[in-house]
């Protein structure tokens, strides 16, 4: 979810596929390539927290070997966030971003002086916080298969320190559309991407956007509507992390669902020790009730915790309201949406995050902080955080239900604030902190 927080996705719709497999009949203009989905763009299949409901395609074959693709490599189990390191450490090698450096936005990179551009590896992911986050293992997984492209990463603008802190990319090539759909055009400069990865949906639209640029090859689930590009199936109960580590795992290349870690932020948090509590998401359905919220913050402050609360630049209705009815002083209050390096060293110091399935949720795994997220109607098996003792996923199972909702859905509403309360006595009990 967005968080903001990136709101689930909605579905992919798109005009007649290309003539011919990852391409369109006709090269476009040399120099310049730009996709265009036409005038009725199609939404994003998945969203952080809730995913698409397009059918997957029939089960591809698995993709054959392509000279110059890297070479299949051996899986490895996953060995938990808590095993990971930050960015930049061993986990990932040379070629790599380090985490301090900023993602450029401009003309694709050059090999040496004087050289011809170096090759390159366009991913689509044009949606929110949540949805960057939960990718970050292709991300890296991407990088370490192509040290040597430049990799350029179609994704919002305001995206950019996230993505820098990822330290995977290269490029952000800013894309983005209203209601997160899936982008009209991609503003493609120079030769065509030697690699096109969709991470966005499972297609077609986000599939034709991308076989617009005639890629040298481009990695997609399979989907009936684009039979022309192959790929493993589209299983749409899959959790979000293990679906993009699937489809890199179909071309050779391995991935870690478990390597989410961000580096700690050098910025010092403005409420260190807090309890943060984040009472907005991409959707009403997902917003617990803002009185029980408050009710949380009250019993904590009586306990003798600080309790601050955080919302979007959207919400500050929203913040101030729990603001009130918890009574918090002003200096408890970060409404109006936080820079991206303010809440993120706010999440990294906290002692616990308590927030719905957005992407706060998310920021607080990639900072091993402490949470407490509460689902519905997209359940934990989809969006959740990874089995770890520091983070609770609280969730009471029930029907499907809308995750752009305009009422909280009542799997959130069977979520008490004692249950609340109880599941952070259990991270007090573990004695957890913010990891260094």
């Amino acid at each position: 979810m967005t968080h903001g927080t990136p709101d689930p996705a909605a579905r992919d719709r798109a005009p007649a596929p290309p003539s011919r497999a990852g391409a369109p009949s006709s090269p476009p203009p040399a120099g310049t390539h730009r996709a265009s989905l036409g005038p009725a763009p199609g939404r994003a299949s998945v969203g952080d927290g809730a995913t698409g409901t397009d059918g997957a395609g029939p089960a591809a074959s698995a993709s054959r070997a392509v000279p110059g693709d890297p070479p299949p490599r051996a899986g490895r189990p996953g060995t938990g966030d808590a095993a990971r390191p930050p960015t930049g450490g061993a986990a990932h090698p040379p070629g790599a971003r380090g985490a301090d450096e900023p993602v450029r936005d401009g003309t694709p990179g050059r090999s040496e002086e004087g050289a011809g551009p170096r090759p390159r590896v366009l991913v689509l992911r044009a949606l929110g916080l949540g949805d960057l986050l939960a990718g970050v293992p292709a991300l890296r997984a991407l990088r370490r298969a192509y040290p040597a492209h430049e990799l350029v990463l179609a994704t919002p603008a305001e995206l950019a320190p996230v993505v820098a802190a990822t330290g995977a990319v290269d490029r952000l090539l800013p894309a983005a559309e209203p209601g997160r759909a899936v982008p009209r055009a991609l503003d493609w400069t120079g030769p065509p991407p030697d690699v096109a990865v969709d991470l966005h949906g499972n297609g077609p639209p986000s599939h034709r956007l991308l076989a617009g640029l005639c890629p040298g090859k481009l990695m997609a689930f399979a989907h009936p509507g684009t039979p022309e590009i192959e790929g493993p199936p589209w299983y749409a109960e899959e959790h979000e992390r293990d679906r993009w580590c699937r489809l890199l795992a179909a071309y050779g290349i391995d991935a870690d669902p478990a390597d989410l870690r961000l580096p700690r932020p050098t910025a010092p948090s403005p409420a260190p020790g807090a309890v943060v509590l984040h009472p907005g998401a991409g959707a009403p359905s997902r917003c617990w009730p803002v009185e029980r919220y408050a009710a949380v913050a009250e019993a904590l402050r009586a306990r003798g915790r600080r309790v601050v609360v955080t919302g979007g630049a959207d919400e500050g209705d929203l913040v101030a309201r729990l603001a009130k009815l918890a009574r918090l002083p002003d200096t408890d209050v970060f409404g109006g949406g936080l820079p991206y390096d303010r809440l993120s060293a706010l999440v990294a110091g906290a002692r616990a995050v308590v927030s719905g399935d957005t992407g706060i949720a998310h920021l607080a795994v990639a900072h091993a902080t402490p949470s407490v997220t509460l689902f519905g109607p997209v359940p934990p098996s989809r969006w959740g955080p990874p089995d770890h003792p520091r983070h609770r996923a609280l969730w009471h199972p029930g029907p499907d239900g809308d995750p752009h909702g305009t009422e909280t859905d009542p799997a959130l509403l069977r979520i008490g604030t004692d249950d609340v309360l109880d599941a952070l006595d259990v991270l007090d009990a573990l004695g957890e902190a913010p990891a260094p």
